[in-house]
């Protein structure tokens, strides 16, 4: 069977681990990220066809392009919505947020995602594809200092949650990886040492078991998923 995914934010961190996973399971990959450098040298090091197209998600006409290339392939049947903003580092509170920069988490976090989902939702739907959303657990819980960036992951679960229902046709899944380390990561807490935090590829096991058996639509904390 035709496997494609669409993946954002490839170019590091759990997206490239994603990626990297999914093209050793015998998926081919259209890759996204804004370093076309290091987008493409993922891509050349991965098995199969793999194709890079380096811009910024929140540009429409990128979104686009994204699509139009995967259907170039054979078409997507998973659109993996990995890549994010953090917003400022340090971390800062809500009463000092600044507002435009909200607006630019939400922007990548939130607009981008929806807006790349509708683009591929008719070649999904013919398909029986799935949508993987990655959101966070300071989506759910009161992070001192998450406000911003947790509010962005709880707007991509309630939209997640009723995409599932508007879309019986395909799978959307919400994913939450836990504490990885990567660099958004160490960006949320510069100057500590986060190498206690698991690796990205930790969790790719439990990413290939969902787009493998194909659960009924929902949240699943990745660490938690029964292999």
């Amino acid at each position: 069977m035709h496997q494609l995914a669409i993946v954002t934010g490839a170019s590091r961190g759990l997206g490239r681990a994603i990626a990297t996973g999914l093209a050793e399971a015998g998926w081919d990959l259209v890759l996204d990220a804004r370093g076309a450098t290091a987008l493409t040298t993922v891509a050349t090091a991965l098995p199969g066809r793999v194709e890079a197209v380096p811009g910024d998600i929140t540009d429409p006409d990128h979104r686009e392009r994204l699509v139009a290339a995967a259907d170039a392939l054979g078409g997507a049947t998973l659109v993996v919505n990995n890549a994010g903003a953090l917003g400022p580092s340090p971390l800062p509170g809500l009463a000092e947020y600044p507002v435009d920069a909200l607006r630019e988490v939400f922007e990548a976090n939130v607009v981008a995602l929806l807006g790349l989902t509708q683009v591929a939702l008719p070649g999904l739907r013919r398909r029986g594809g799935a949508v993987l959303n990655i959101t966070s657990d300071a989506a759910v819980e009161p992070y001192e200092g998450w406000g911003g960036y947790g509010a962005s992951k709880a707007a991509v679960e309630l939209l997640s949650n009723v995409l599932s229902i508007e879309e019986p046709a395909i799978r959307v899944w919400w994913a939450d990886p836990g504490d990885l380390r990567t660099q958004m990561h160490q960006e949320a807490f510069p100057g500590e040492d986060i190498s206690d935090r698991p690796l990205p590829e930790t969790v790719v096991p439990a990413v290939l078991h969902l787009v493998s058996t194909r659960p009924e639509s929902g949240r699943f904390r990745l660490p938690e998923v029964a292999l």
